[in-house]
């Protein structure tokens, strides 16, 4: 799967979540700008999961841990903030095989 199918993939997916048009969503889209809150973005990343046989690590919201299996683990959500930031996260993962 190469990295523009899984950034469309993505925003398919997310998209769904906030009940918005995929089209209108690009990279730069943030998680605020879709009205995606705490628990749709828990509902998003098990979609995500399913999506791409993937398990995105509780820490992934971390900056600091994002793949790294470091970081606080305290899923404030900044680190996944952008569309784009989810993408890089899932594309991470989905190279690295961490199903």
């Amino acid at each position: 799967m190469t990295e523009d199918e899984i950034r469309t993939r993505v925003i398919e997916i997310v998209a769904r979540q906030a009940g918005v048009d995929p089209r209108g969503v690009t990279p730069a889209t943030t998680l605020d700008a879709l009205g995606i809150d705490s628990l749709r973005l828990v509902e998003a990343i098990f979609a995500i999961e399913e999506a791409f046989g993937i398990s995105v690590p509780y820490n992934a919201s971390d900056p600091a841990g994002a793949g790294t299996g470091a970081g606080t683990g305290a899923g404030d959500g900044a680190g996944l903030s952008s569309i784009g930031a989810i993408a890089d996260v899932v594309s991470g993962l989905v190279r690295a095989g961490k199903g």
